[in-house]
Parts: C-alpha cells; structure tokens; sequence
C-alpha cells in the first residue's frame, strides 16, 4: 500500500479496531481502497450501521467484501439497500442478509436484482415469498439466471413440478436448493434414489416435500444409512418402501436415531422389522411417545398394529385404547 494515498483509509480502519493483518489482507483484495477518502469511508460506515448491522457484525461484513467501501454512497448502495428494504417482512433483515453475503451489495440493482425478482414471478413464486427468497438466501443475486437458475427450472420440472406457478412457490419455500449443483449433486441422489426402487410419484413426493434429502451427498450420507438399514434385515422391496414412505431416514443420524428406535422395536416392542415397511413413519416419532405408548398398551394387555399405535394424537390414542 503507498501510505501516503492509503494513509487517510488506514486510519478508518485503526479507528474501527481493525488489526493490521485483516487491514493488509483487505488492501491486497481491493487495491481500490486506497483511492478511498477517509470521510467518504466514514459516511459509508455510518449509513451501514444506520440499516441495524452491528458493528462487530459490520467489520466482519468489511473484512469479506472491502469492495463496498468502494461503492458510491447515494448512487449504488442507498438504492439497492432501499429496494431490499421493499422485500422485508420482519425487522433486520436486510441487515441480516448483508451480513450474511455482503457481496450483495456489489451487484447491479437494474441488471441482476430487479431481474432476478421479475425471473421468480414469472416462475409463481409469491409475492410476500419474494422477500424471504431473496434475503433468507442473499447468494442468489450472484447466481446467473440463464447459466444457472434456468437450469435449476429444467430439472425440476424434469421431476414433475410442472404445474402453473409449482417451481416458483417451491424455490420461495425451498431458496436453499438453488445451492447446489445440479450435475454433482441432485442429479446423481437422483439417481441413487431411483436405484433403491422409488417410483417417480416417490421420487416426485420426495423432491415436494423432503428437499434436503436431495440435497445431501450420497456416499457421505445417503449410502452408509442405506447399508446400515440392509443390515437390520431390510429386503430391497422393504427398503423401497420405508424411503418412499420416509425419505428423512436417509438422512437420520444412524447412532442417534435410527439404530435406538430399531432397537427399541426389536427388544421392547417384540416386532418384526418388517412391521416398519408397513409404516415407515415410524422413524418419525420420538423414542419419548415410543416408551409412553408402548407402556400403556402392555399395562393393558392389547396388540395393534404401528399405525394404529403411533399415527394419531395422544388423545385419540386414549380414547382409542381405553386408557
């Protein structure tokens, strides 16, 4: 850095309590700043803090993205941050989503922001859903819509979210699956579900209403839960049905929850493991309300099936039961 241009901005950060590493890395990663004057970098820092970003939170936010003290203060940050503050449903956010990806600040509000927001209306996302899509998931604005989120719309429609607006609320509700890669990742779990004998009325209902199953790696997660369920005497078949009917047990901790609900099935309840492929839910209710139930109906002396035991409230069960 020469110090005497840069001298006045390396004061603003001394001031800030930036240490002289972080100040190094920063003029190493944008030599613009030391065209920076001082007051100008000040006013910025201030109207930052003004949107509710703390000032811990905001040196962090400098110290990753130290382009935006290069940004013109009225012209490209006030504007943006204005048009994100339209998208809030809930105090902070906007300053919670410059936090999170401060890049945001860096991109076009005429050429990606507004286009982006026009892309995912045309798709039938909400318009109360828009906000949380954008600031929920700030990464997105960096994503290109013709080399990546298009893309995005063509696979899930290759899944069958093909109806009028489907996609659009989808990616609303689900904005974390714009994440991933296509190719390397939801293709291939894909693949590997179809592999274990979903049909794609599964598949399609997995995708729906379980995305982060189809976002998880399938050999680091996928495939071990795989194994370890072949292993406690799942056919093929039987398997098929609990992922179909449970996507989530693919992605369960094995150790935690899938390995002491077995047990408890095999031990204590003295059923068959093939009773789960009747109901793969089970996996979905807590050890807690497995001991409880199971408790009352040997108090009671009475059979039933999984199903009639755990797939109603507490009440009914009650009731249901003569308890």
């Amino acid at each position: 850095m020469n110090m005497d241009t840069g001298s006045g901005i390396m004061w603003f950060f001394k001031d800030r309590s930036f240490d002289d590493k972080s100040i190094h890395d920063m003029f190493n990663r944008c030599r613009r700043l030391e065209d920076v004057d001082r007051e100008i970098a000040s006013e910025t820092w201030g109207y930052l803090k003004s949107t509710g970003i703390p000032e811990g939170k905001l040196s962090m936010a400098i110290r990753k993205c130290p382009e935006i003290l290069t940004l013109d203060l009225h012209d490209k940050l006030v504007p943006m941050i204005q048009c994100l503050g339209t998208l809030e449903s809930r105090p902070k956010e906007v300053a919670s989503a410059i936090t999170k990806f401060p890049h945001i600040l860096l991109h076009s509000l005429e050429e990606k922001l507004c286009p982006l927001l026009a892309f995912f209306e045309v798709l039938g996302a909400p318009e109360k859903q828009l906000g949380k899509l954008i600031l929920l998931n700030p990464r997105i604005i960096s994503y290109g819509i013709e080399s990546r989120l298009s893309q995005m719309v063509d696979f899930l429609a290759s899944l069958g979210l093909s109806k009028d607006g489907m996609i659009g609320r989808y990616v609303a509700k689900h904005p974390f699956i714009t994440r991933y890669s296509i190719e390397k990742r939801l293709k291939p779990t894909c693949v590997f579900l179809r592999s274990l004998g979903l049909t794609e009325s599964q598949l399609q209902r997995a995708a729906m209403n379980f995305p982060e199953v189809l976002c998880r790696d399938v050999n680091r997660v996928l495939r071990p839960n795989v194994v370890y369920l072949k292993s406690c005497g799942f056919s093929s078949s039987q398997l098929a049905a609990v992922v179909g009917g449970y996507p989530l047990v693919l992605i369960k901790s094995i150790s935690k929850s899938l390995r002491p609900r077995i047990k408890f099935l095999k031990e204590v309840m003295r059923r068959r493991i093939d009773e789960i492929a009747e109901y793969p839910g089970f996996f979905r209710h807590g050890t807690r309300r497995l001991e409880s139930r199971q408790k009352l109906l040997t108090q009671k002396g009475m059979e039933c099936s999984l199903s009639e035991m755990l797939d109603c409230k507490h009440k009914r069960f009650l009731v249901k039961f003569g308890v």
